[in-house]
């Protein structure tokens, strides 16, 4: 009986082997195409991690990783003595806070009146023009704002011509937080709403004609069908903004701030450029690094553990 189930069991191996190899050789193409991509991940994503070992050393760039001294946490001590990274990791956290709170939103609501949008013309010029500030690098968004927003741009002149007082829009704290939640907002809602609209395509068509024979009205079908149909994606998509809380661009930040709003506007980005690339304290950057995707790593656990609590479906 034993000779009889190790014979099955090896025929069974054997057998899984060969379809394994099956497929292999049957698309053997598309597994090469996958070697790019791989490759791409092995080398920028997972090689670079050996660099983490900085943190925990006095990096010395001549010496190398593996001639610096080792310190321990002695340069994680050092940065949390400092102000100022309290100072970008409080200001990191607000302009995310905002950003999530102000720009999350926007895309759902975007896609949902898109999604409603009749004439297939107008919705295709429509959804071109919204996604066009994608594609706008934040040095050429920094400059159109500059243009505008600054004591001498478009805004203040047009003020000034009606005898109003100009607004300081970037060197308040409160203007300048508003212009860039808004500019922001901007820039991403057109992007963001892709996600959305294909979301919404896998609906079922059959509910929105039951619903219509009921009479319902179309305020009544987006809120008890195209939501609910797209929660999914919103719970997702909400998990990993969740997760990026304490990481943020550099661009847009460096960008639109300036040293009169340097108080609100140096992030860990920001503050890791300065400590990293302009001092040459690669120690403290790494550090910095590693700290951001520690937390961001506990945030998003905490949020998909707490969105399967409340029966939502998570990441994993």
């Amino acid at each position: 009986m034993k000779a009889v189930l190790d014979s099955s069991g090896a025929y069974a191996a054997r057998k899984k082997k060969n379809k394994f190899l099956h497929n292999i050789k049957r698309d053997a193409w598309l597994y090469a195409l996958l070697l790019l991509p791989f490759a791409y991940i092995l080398i920028f994503r997972y090689a670079p991690i050996y660099g983490v070992i900085m943190a925990f050393q006095d990096y010395n760039i001549f010496e190398g990783i593996k001639g610096s001294e080792w310190v321990g946490l002695e340069v994680f001590r050092f940065i949390f003595q400092q102000d100022s990274f309290y100072r970008a990791l409080q200001n990191t956290l607000l302009l995310n806070v905002l950003d999530l709170v102000a720009g999350f939103p926007a895309p759902i609501l975007l896609a949902i009146l898109l999604h409603e949008v009749r004439l297939a013309r107008f919705k295709k010029i429509t959804q071109t023009v919204l996604y066009l500030p994608h594609f706008l690098s934040w040095v050429i968004i920094g400059g159109m704002v500059y243009l505008m927003l600054s004591n001498t741009g478009m805004v203040n002149t047009f003020l000034s011509s009606l005898g109003l007082e100009k607004i300081e829009f970037l060197s308040q704290r409160t203007p300048w937080l508003i212009t860039y939640i808004t500019v922001g907002v901007w820039q991403n809602i057109g992007w963001g709403t892709i996600i959305y609209l294909a979301a919404m395509t896998g609906i079922n068509k059959e509910l929105y004609e039951a619903a219509e024979m009921d009479g319902c009205t179309r305020l009544r079908k987006m809120w008890h069908i195209t939501l609910p149909g797209i929660k999914a994606t919103i719970n997702i998509l909400l998990i990993l903004q969740i997760g990026r809380m304490v990481s943020i661009g550099f661009d847009r930040p460096f960008v639109m701030g300036n040293s009169l709003v340097s108080e609100y506007s140096d992030v860990i980005s920001t503050f890791v450029y300065r400590v990293g690339i302009s001092s040459g304290d690669f120690s403290q950057a790494t550090a910095v690094g590693l700290f951001q995707s520690v937390v961001g790593l506990i945030l998003l656990v905490a949020a998909n553990y707490i969105a399967k609590k409340l029966g939502e479906d998570g990441i994993w």
